[in-house]
C-alpha cells in the first residue's frame, strides 16, 4: 500500500504547487502492473500464511488474479477473472468491491491424501456443476478475507490500514474515488481535500512520503 501512497504523493503533490490548483477537482493518475503486484507481495502474500502467490494481470475493465494456496494440506494454484466495481480510499473506508466474471480456474493442484483429493474436486463439481456457483468467494469470506454481498466480493482494507499514521494523514488530504482498470495498469481518480489541507498541524507535510521498504508499517497478519 506504501507503494500506492508513494504514486499518489508525487503525482497529487503538483496540485499543491500554485494556489489556483488547491480546488476540489478530480485527478486522475496510474500506478503500474507491477507497482500493485508488489504492493499484494509486500502486504498480502508476505502476511497471509495461506498464501504463498498473488498477482494481477491487468486489461482494459478487467483483471485476471493468480493464487498460489496452501492450506489444511491442499496446495493449489488458482486464477480467476475479476471486475472492479467500486474503490473508495479517504480517512475512514479503504475499500475495493470486485464482481467475479470467471468460474476460479484450477491450474495445478496437490494433495496431501487421496481422500482429501476426492472431497476437494467433488466440493468444486458440485459449486460449479452442479449448483451454478463458485466457491472462491464463500473461501475467502470463511476465513474472513472478504464479505460478499448481493454477490459482489468487498474486500475492506481498513482493519490493517486504518491503524497506521502515515496512511490516514495522507488520506485525510487525498481522496481515491474509484479506480479504473486499464491495459498493464490501473487509473486512480482522486481529489484533494481542502479542509484537510488547511486545517494541517503547519509542522505536517502536506503529503507524507512513502517507500516500499519502509520497515516501520506493520499490518496486522490474517490468520490461517
Amino acid at each position: 500500500m506504501s507503494s500506492f501512497l508513494s504514486k499518489i504523493t508525487s503525482s497529487v503533490l503538483q496540485l499543491y504547487q500554485r494556489a489556483e490548483d488547491l480546488i476540489e477537482e478530480e485527478r486522475d493518475f496510474s500506478v503500474s502492473e507491477n507497482m500493485l503486484n508488489a504492493t499484494l507481495q509486500k502486504y498480502v502474500t508476505d502476511k497471509v500464511g495461506l498464501i504463498k502467490d498473488l498477482h494481477a494481470d491487468l486489461h482494459d475493465d478487467w483483471l485476471r488474479l493468480y493464487a498460489t494456496v496452501d492450506v489444511i494440506g491442499i496446495y493449489a494454484e488458482l486464477s480467476v477473472d475479476l471486475r472492479l466495481i467500486q474503490m473508495q480510499f479517504d480517512k475512514d473506508i479503504q475499500l475495493l468491491v470486485f464482481e467475479q466474471i470467471s468460474k476460479t480456474q484450477v491450474i495445478d493442484a496437490r494433495f496431501d491424501g487421496a481422500l482429501k483429493k476426492i472431497g476437494a474436486n467433488l466440493a468444486l463439481f458440485i459449486y460449479q456443476r452442479m449448483m451454478d456457483k463458485d466457491p472462491l468467494g464463500p473461501i475467502l469470506q470463511r476465513y474472513d478475507i472478504v464479505q460478499v454481498k448481493h454477490s459482489l466480493l468487498h474486500l475492506s482494507l481498513n482493519r490493517w490500514l486504518g491503524s497506521i499514521d502515515k496512511v490516514t494523514r495522507t488520506l485525510k488530504r487525498v481522496h481515491i474515488n474509484h479506480g479504473i482498470l486499464k491495459e498493464s495498469e490501473l487509473l486512480l481518480l482522486a481529489n484533494v481535500n481542502l479542509d484537510g489541507v488547511f486545517n494541517r498541524n503547519k509542522k505536517d507535510h502536506i503529503i507524507d512520503e512513502f517507500d516500499l521498504d519502509d520497515d516501520d508499517i506493520d499490518i496486522s497478519p490474517i490468520q490461517d
